[in-house]
């Protein structure tokens, strides 16, 4: 299975961090975001990788390469114009092919076991998405997640008001798709923000009755949003 990476991104809250390297090549305990993140998804034995590029798309393509010399094969596809994610994944499509991918963000770090854990699961419970979700004290910065005791998605709020959620769930950003989701990203038109969003797209899946299932993270998880957020997120490679 591929796994597609989004980091086209500049990580304007990260400020003076992001001016002259983009948001996933920021360190994290001593190496680069996106080095954490491909080094994971290697142990979990995903090593094809297509990596969506933008915003000093240089620095990525000439730090990994061909990604030969960290043991995977990476195919880049530029964003030429950061206009959302639904955008970011649908020009995956050719890089991609017809199967199956793994789709994750370039600011986001947890552990392998949880890539290894959400392939195998989408293989034993066939689906059209496979949504990683992480247990929060509120859901009110990201997307509240329901779901049944048979990890069937009945609903997904986009940033919920704060502490109107009756779910601690949350939607951690990583994900397994069936190709079906590049029929949605095909239709999707700009939001409110003025983007072509992602979440626009699993809606309309869902709305369409495609089976949508949660996969329930173990261990840390750590976007790195904010320079607060990057140092909690270099602690957890401390000796």
């Amino acid at each position: 299975m591929k796994a597609v990476i989004l980091a086209a991104g500049k990580g304007t809250r990260l400020a003076d961090l992001t001016k002259e390297r983009p948001k996933p090549m920021v360190d994290v305990g001593g190496k680069p975001c996106l080095e954490r993140i491909i080094g994971a998804l290697s142990k979990a034995s995903v090593t094809e990788m297509v990596i969506v590029t933008g915003y000093m798309a240089q620095a990525i393509e000439a730090y990994f390469g061909d990604g030969s010399k960290f043991g995977v094969t990476i195919t880049y596809v530029n964003q030429k114009v950061q206009d959302g994610t639904g955008s970011a994944v649908h020009i995956t499509k050719d890089a991609v092919g017809k199967s199956s991918f793994l789709m994750t963000y370039g600011d986001i770090i947890m552990p392998e076991e949880n890539y290894l854990g959400m392939v195998e699961s989408f293989h034993q419970n066939p689906c059209m998405a496979l949504m990683g979700v992480n247990w929060v004290n509120d859901p009110y910065k990201g997307a509240a997640v329901y779901f049944n005791d048979d990890n069937v998605v009945e609903r997904i709020i986009e940033k919920p008001a704060q502490g109107t959620s009756t779910t601690n769930w949350n939607n951690a950003g990583i994900y397994v798709f069936n190709p079906v989701i590049y029929e949605y990203t095909a239709k999707l038109r700009l939001s409110q923000r003025g983007e072509y969003e992602l979440p626009d797209a699993i809606q309309a899946m869902q709305k369409d009755g495609h089976l949508i299932r949660a996969y329930s993270l173990e261990g840390y998880w750590k976007d790195i949003g904010t320079p607060e957020d990057l140092k909690q997120a270099g602690k957890l490679f401390k000796a």
